[in-house]
């Protein structure tokens, strides 16, 4: 993976961001996609050394395209100025597929890597599910959340979009400990660091170790089942 190309191109397309100069570029994006794609194979493999569900993804349908959904946008620009992929242990890479928690990584046009893990906006159901999860077992919950390796790597939940007052449902859970966990949105953490000097392998082991970390994140999510999913395997 050549990145200080990748951060070059990227940047170049954020100055650029029209069909034609993507169109003159192609060959130099097919050459970092192909590379890209590689680098999220390789994380494959290595976090289906300790969370073996993930052995089963496809790195190609992890990959996000890098053409935009303008449809409900302001922003017409057609090309995003970041390479991402989604790991998930059900292939599906948005919430709204069903896809649930996910390991995301992304290297944008700054020359940021970006390293996330746990879920972003679930569906309604899906959210609502969590949340019950969470009221029926709140000190498992919080041992893993606040747990001292994730909060050292990531810092803990990210907590945009939280909820100023206990979801509808939930209004009995009002002045209990864990209501503060029951008012996220997204259950994820992340990371930012910079890309400039590193080598490859290197973004590869920073990467991986950081999905490691996440794991129980993870795994305690994909546990939660939605009521569709529990009437599915009954």
């Amino acid at each position: 993976m050549h990145l200080r190309d990748l951060v070059q191109f990227l940047g170049e397309l954020s100055e650029n961001n029209n069909r034609a100069w993507f169109v003159m570029n192609k060959p130099r994006y097919d050459i970092l996609r192909a590379e890209f794609l590689e680098l999220v194979a390789q994380a494959v493999m290595q976090i289906a050394k300790f969370d073996p569900a993930i052995a089963s993804c496809n790195p190609k349908k992890a990959l996000f395209r890098i053409n935009r959904d303008m449809r409900f946008s302001h922003d017409k620009t057609p090309y995003k100025t970041f390479f991402s992929a989604s790991i998930t242990a059900s292939g599906m890479k948005k919430p709204s597929q069903g896809g649930g928690p996910s390991y995301y990584f992304q290297i944008n046009a700054k020359g940021l890597l970006l390293v996330a893990a746990g879920e972003w906006l679930p569906p309604a159901d899906r959210l609502r599910a969590i949340r019950n999860a969470i009221l029926a077992e709140p000190a498992a919950f919080e041992k893993i959340a606040g747990g001292k390796k994730l909060m050292a790597h990531f810092g803990g939940l990210q907590e945009e979009d939280k909820l100023k007052r206990p979801p509808k449902g939930f209004e009995a859970e009002a002045d209990a400990a864990h209501i503060e966990r029951i008012k996220l949105k997204h259950f994820i953490v992340w990371r930012e660091s910079s890309v400039a000097g590193v080598m490859p392998e290197v973004l590869l082991q920073d990467v991986v170790a950081g999905f490691k970390t996440a794991q129980p994140l993870v795994g305690w999510l994909r546990a939660v089942k939605t009521p569709l999913a529990e009437a599915a395997e009954a």
